[in-house]
């Protein structure tokens, strides 16, 4: 599943959804990296 997530102050990552973390961060892979940070909020 692919998901947006928003790592430090202004970058954005989208890639497939490796784990969730306890404090509501999850993991994205892109390629060979794993990226950490917060789900970006879906619109209505």
């Amino acid at each position: 599943m692919l998901k947006t997530i928003v790592v430090g102050s202004c970058m954005s990552v989208q890639g497939i959804l490796e784990k969730t973390l306890p404090d509501g961060r999850i993991c994205v892979r892109v390629g060979n990296r794993v990226f950490t940070g917060l789900p970006v909020l879906k619109a209505a």
